[in-house]
């Protein structure tokens, strides 16, 4: 691959908790270098990369800790919480990206940047709250939050949970900075979370609000304003797949944006799971993105040879997709 090329890579903030029964710093850890092993493959077959990273889980890890702590200590606001797990996260894939990088005998600065992202006061999200946060509740409590302020919903039969909005990201303030840092040859992981979700007042300046901005459609807004080569959105499964867990299940190793679009309308991709992944892909392509791919972190190397993974692409002039 050539040197210099940009890949913007969106990993879930459930990869650094592979299982949710061990959810301890030091199992962190271990996931973090595992997920940081296969990156640095990527920057050794010359690539720029910039990472995002969720933070689902941390978030609600927070929010817990303020409950529990609630008679002693004030508690944290949710753009506060975001800023937070952004410095801890990427402080981890920092030092990792740095030790593994020297043991590979490359020599490349790696920076976190706390990353705000701006959006809409009148997102129509603020009326519809539909993020869950934390962790999943009987009724009782449920409605001792409603009481607090917060907005709650029974979620498909797992228990109630308290939701926030999540209005679409429109500008990543730190943008010039992140790009400054990529220009220099930095390793950059930044909005983190989708970012921190800000707003502008009648005077311009910014203001945390209380929401969550989907971390991979804040991280195709990302991968634009880079205009990078390709947007790789790591997660659990291997390739992206048609009637997935059905019998008839169809695994993909390819798809035009015209296809992705069309399979998201019927349907195939839940809101839940793949369904953000495929609208952020749909984004970054609309927007002049080149490329897109979605696998699993181990198979990230594959999937840029075009043995794994699904690829996502503009179609050629024959109408078909030729991502290779």
């Amino acid at each position: 691959m050539p040197s210099g090329r940009t890949a913007v890579i969106a990993i879930g903030g459930n990869s650094l908790i592979q299982d949710k029964n061990k959810p301890q710093v030091e199992h962190q850890w271990a996931a973090v270098y595992e997920t940081v092993s296969h990156i640095v493959a990527m920057i050794q077959d010359g690539w720029r990369v910039v990472i995002t990273h969720g933070n689902g889980p941390q978030v609600g890890f927070i929010l817990r800790r303020n409950e529990l702590a609630s008679p002693e200590v004030h508690a944290t606001p949710m753009d506060i919480i975001g800023a937070d797990t952004q410095g801890s996260i990427g402080y981890m894939l920092q030092q990792a990206l740095d030790n593994q990088l020297r043991v590979a005998g490359i020599r490349r600065g790696v920076a976190t940047v706390i990353t705000q992202t701006l959006v809409d006061r009148l997102d129509p999200g603020f009326q519809n709250p539909t993020k869950g946060i934390g962790g999943f509740m009987g009724e009782t409590e449920a409605r001792q939050f409603e009481q607090e302020g917060w907005t709650v919903i029974e979620d498909a039969g797992r228990g109630w949970r308290r939701v926030v909005a999540s209005p679409l990201p429109i500008e990543i303030v730190e943008l010039d900075a992140i790009n400054a840092l990529v220009e220099k040859n930095f390793v950059v992981i930044c909005v983190g979370g989708g970012g921190i979700p800000v707003v502008r007042d009648e005077n311009g300046a910014l203001q945390g609000v209380n929401a969550v901005i989907d971390k991979d459609r804040g991280t195709a807004l990302l991968a634009n304003g880079l205009k990078a080569d390709l947007f790789v959105i790591s997660t659990a499964i291997e390739k992206v797949a048609l009637n997935f867990n059905k019998p008839n299940q169809q695994n993909l190793d390819q798809m035009t944006l015209a296809e992705a679009k069309k399979y998201y309308a019927e349907g195939h991709f839940a809101s839940g799971s793949m369904g953000p992944k495929i609208e952020a892909v749909i984004d970054f392509l609309e927007r002049g993105g080149p490329k897109a791919i979605i696998t699993n972190p181990e198979n990230i190397a594959r999937a840029l040879r075009g043995e794994a993974g699904t690829a996502v692409c503009p179609a050629s002039e024959s109408g078909e997709a030729q991502c290779w």
